[in-house]
Parts: structure tokens; sequence; C-alpha cells
């Protein structure tokens, strides 16, 4: 670790692992746009595949601020399970795009999963305007592509990005 007064300098695992973070905000901020926003409700599938994106963002941050301060055996570990966790992601993807394209069956389980007012008075009124979404059927596709192929590409991008973060800092740690 090359020190400059008290303050470690940032190697070269620190680009790739900020543009990580980055890209994790903007998509997960992305995909609960089009939530809020758009209207456009997810199915089962699609929050579970948000999961990677609620550990990355903060196993990222801790990342950056440990490999900034020369901790960077841990950070290079951060990196790598971040790395490995957008993996898994972009297989969770491939699953529900390929249900949606009826390469294969979606889960039976997948339908929808909004909340029911605890009053007997408006749960009639609750369940009429219940809209079951179905892991099977793309809400919307951009470029010929659904949320759940887009976060296959998203994912991809992001494991390289912090594979790439976690063998500087490993890197990095040897030569220290």
């Amino acid at each position: 670790m090359a020190l400059a007064g008290n303050v470690v300098e940032r190697g070269s695992d620190y680009g790739p692992g900020a543009a990580a973070l980055l890209l994790a905000g903007i998509s997960i901020l992305t995909a609960l746009g089009y939530q809020y926003l758009g209207g456009y409700q997810p199915c089962m599938l699609c929050l579970i595949q948000r999961y990677a994106y609620y550990a990355a963002i903060p196993a990222l941050f801790v990342a950056l601020a440990l490999s900034a301060g020369g901790y960077r055996g841990i950070a290079a570990t951060l990196f790598l399970l971040v790395a490995l966790g957008f993996l898994v992601n972009a297989g969770i993807g491939v699953y529900h795009a390929g249900a949606e394209w009826k390469f294969w069956p979606g889960p039976e389980t997948c339908g929808g999963g909004q909340s029911l007012s605890t009053s007997a008075g408006s749960l009639l009124k609750d369940i009429e305007g219940i809209r079951v979404v179905r892991c099977d059927e793309a809400a919307l596709r951009i470029f010929g592509l659904s949320f759940a192929g887009w976060n296959v590409i998203a994912s991809l991008i992001l494991a390289g990005l912090s594979g790439r973060a976690a063998f500087a800092a490993a890197r990095l740690r040897k030569t220290a």
C-alpha cells in the first residue's frame, strides 16, 4: 500500500468497484422507478432478482472504503462475493427470461404478492382489485428484452466489474 501521509492511494481496484456500485444503484433505482412511477408490478422472480442489488450496494460501498483504507484483502473478498452473487443473479434472470419466452415452465407458485386489507369491510373490495402478476409473461419488452433479460445483462456486467475489482485488490495486496 502506497502511503501519502495518512491517506492510502486508490489502486486499480477502485475504478471497477466504484463503477459496479454506480451501475448497481442505477439498476435498482430503474427497477423501482418502473414499479412505483411506471406502475409495473414485479412478480415473485423479479423481487428475488433484486436481492443481489440490495446486498451488493452496501457490500460494494464497504469494499471501496476498505480498499481506500488499505485493507485490500478484505476488500478483495467482498468484491469476489459480490461478483459471485451477481453470477447467481444472472442465472436466475436466465431462468426467468426463459420462462417468459416459454422455453421452460416458470415456478408454479409465481402469481404476485400484493397485500390485502385487514378489515373485513374492505377485504372483498381488495380481492376484486388484485391483478395477478405472472412470472411467465413479460410485463414490458425494451429492444426485445424483458426486465429479466436486462437484469441478466446488468448482472453479468456487474459480476465482471466486481470480479475485476477483486483480482485487482488481491494483486495490490500482494505488492503492498
